[in-house]
């Protein structure tokens, strides 16, 4: 299902993406609305699902995650029970920023942020190690987060 959104629904997106803390009354003059039609707007779109929350970006290297990983899993079965069972525990790690079912030669792609590749190699013994229905993992570091915004442009 798609919402149809006119391109103040759009403009408004796309700011609240930048800075969800930017006040009403300045998204207001952004876009030629009033603070109270912004927040009417924003409450509208809420309800209907399209703002599913708000959040803040930290500066991993200034709070003890400077290391950024991707990771790929391939597992020996895709079995419902199986697979629920590594979702969840990649899910379930708090390390585990992102986690992506993919179709293709892996299973899942993972993107961890962590102190070093000490707590990465730790990580590595607890979910792929010790879980017989992994097969195989490849790993990528990251040396530069040349973008990692995650903003979307609504159509």
């Amino acid at each position: 299902m798609s919402v149809i959104l006119d391109d103040v629904d759009r403009e408004l997106l796309v700011a609240l993406q930048g800075d969800a803390r930017e006040p009403q009354a300045a998204l207001g003059k952004r876009v030629g609305l009033s603070a109270a039609a912004v927040n009417r707007r924003i409450a509208r779109l809420t309800s209907l699902g399209v703002i599913a929350g708000s959040s803040i970006r930290l500066a991993p290297e200034l709070v003890g995650r400077p290391v950024t990983v991707i990771a790929h899993l391939a597992l020996e079965s895709e079995q419902p029970e199986l697979l629920d069972r590594v979702r969840t525990a990649l899910v379930e790690c708090p390390q585990v920023q992102q986690c992506y079912y993919v179709a293709g030669e892996w299973d899942f792609v993972l993107i961890l942020a962590v102190a070093d590749m000490a707590e990465y190699t730790q990580l590595t013994r607890e979910l792929f190690f010790a879980d017989s229905n992994v097969r195989r993992f490849s790993t990528q570091v990251v040396m530069d987060r040349a973008k990692a915004s995650g903003t979307i442009i609504p159509t």
